[in-house]
């Protein structure tokens, strides 16, 4: 077990930059050059990989009209049978070598969810970098032995599941060959409401599971990411989509690719400023340990007079004695004339 993991050189962990992962999901809307911009977009956001997903609606579930196989309960495909809604979503296959191959020349890295068995197999045929195991499939102990059984990098959203499925699952992962896994907190909701993210189980999870962990995010906006990574988040996962406005099943809870770029921007701001444990000056405030709090005579003293709250005061800067002296000294005579305005020193006063 490591906190740490790599993708095809990349390391990924707390000590090393949030891996940014561009979900492309059912976003090209069965448009192969609108997948080409997709990944072109993700490229100038500035994500480090971009994600497929690898199925087609029949290797994913069957076509049936019972209602077992029917969305409902207030999502945004309430009505359709699940058949109906992959026929719509699904990726070609025969698409992804050429996506691949165009990621790695924009210098990203491409892997894909794989949801059965054949999918695994011609994701290695394509030599892809690692697997995602999707949080629906976090439960298919099967599928998840077939894809660490490749030996690859395993990374495994967690939305809906249990600890003991968690475990499970990654005992599964281990035992079957896979050595590099991080794990990705997940609200399975679309789009998910920041209330139900509940962001603090990510250091829980570093606690327990000692793996890498990250963030599959659903929200709206960038903020939920943002505080992830300032909780210990060291990949985040996000949808993107050209436009919301062109419709399909994943684009009402993607980023358009400013947004995209922007959220990347804060990302990196964020784990910048969570940096390590420090107490005590940081380099730029060199500059300001001057303007600290010190001991001042703040009116003139003749030799002789007693110092009192109206002549010696706690001011900036910082160049008198320290502040915890101020009760040595009130009630001590001057060993010399003052000014107004000069930092005060032992030298000053009388030791009784």
């Amino acid at each position: 077990m490591t906190d740490t993991m790599q993708i095809a050189g990349r390391r990924i962990g707390n000590s090393f930059p949030v891996y940014v992962i561009a979900e492309v999901s059912a976003n090209h809307n069965r448009d192969y050059d609108r997948a080409v911009r997709i990944l072109r977009a993700a490229k100038d956001a500035g994500a480090d990989a971009v994600k497929l997903q690898t199925y087609t609606p029949d290797t994913i579930t069957i076509a049936s009209e019972r209602e077992d196989f029917r969305v409902n309960g207030g999502t945004l495909w309430d009505g359709r049978t699940l058949h109906d809604l992959y026929t719509e979503a699904f990726m070609p296959w025969e698409w992804q070598p050429g996506l691949k191959k165009l990621a790695e020349d924009l210098r990203m890295h491409c892997f894909s969810s794989a949801f059965d068995s054949t999918a695994v197999d011609f994701l290695e045929e394509m030599n892809v970098p690692a697997y995602k195991v999707a949080s629906f499939e976090l439960v298919d102990i099967p599928l998840i032995q077939k894809m660490a059984h490749t030996g690859k990098p395993l990374i495994m959203s967690t939305g809906m599941a249990t600890l003991e499925e968690i475990d499970e699952a990654l005992q599964s992962a281990r035992g079957a060959g896979a050595a590099e896994i991080a794990l990705l907190k997940c609200t399975s909701a679309y789009p998910a409401p920041p209330e139900e993210m509940n962001l603090r189980t990510i250091p829980e999870m570093v606690r327990r599971f000692n793996v890498p962990v990250g963030l599959s995010d659903h929200t709206m906006g960038i903020a939920v990411p943002v505080a992830a990574v300032a909780l210990g988040a060291c990949i985040i996962e996000k949808h993107l989509t050209l436009s919301r406005s062109i419709p399909g099943p994943d684009s009402a809870f993607s980023l358009e690719p400013h947004e995209f770029k922007a959220m990347v921007d804060a990302l990196r701001i964020a784990e910048k400023a969570v940096g390590k444990v420090h107490f005590g000056l940081s380099e730029k405030e060199e500059a300001s340990r001057p303007f600290r709090r010190s001991l001042f005579v703040v009116a003139d003293v003749k030799q002789g007079e007693v110092f009192t709250a109206e002549n010696v005061r706690s001011i900036r800067p910082g160049n008198g004695l320290h502040t915890r002296h101020l009760q040595d000294v009130l009630g001590r005579s001057a060993a010399q004339g003052i000014k107004r305005g000069t930092p005060l020193s032992w030298e000053f006063v009388v030791r009784s």
